[in-house]
């Protein structure tokens, strides 16, 4: 039994979506998305991109990630704006309520954890 996850992008389909049309606040933000494992306990693992837009964003789960390009702006509603570029990592908790705004496309990894 293998005990590690590699994020090896062959053979993962892309799922395609986008925000649900009463979450979208401007343009019209699309996704694509690779989800690499979905393992015991409720943790998921993928990559994700989303191209230019601005949605509300809510999170019943943790997630860890890390941006591998572009630029989005998350804001916690009441909160300052978090500039998201190459190389930010981030931990979003449950509870989370505010904006995610892609400025240029943005591709991130991630790690969910429910």
């Amino acid at each position: 039994m293998t005990t590690f996850l590699t994020f090896d992008l062959a053979g993962v389909a892309v799922e395609a979506g986008a925000p649900a049309p009463e979450k979208v606040i401007s343009g019209t933000p699309q996704f694509r998305t690779w989800n690499i494992d979905e393992a015991e306990g409720g943790v998921y693992a993928g990559i994700w991109e989303a191209t230019p837009g601005k949605w509300h964003v809510s999170y019943d789960e943790w997630e860890y990630f890390h941006v591998m390009e572009g630029h989005s702006v998350l804001t916690e509603e009441g909160g300052e704006p978090i500039h998201l570029k190459a190389g930010s990592r981030l931990i979003v908790k449950p509870g989370f309520k505010g904006t995610w705004e892609v400025i240029e496309t943005t591709r991130k990894d991630y790690v969910i954890r429910l």
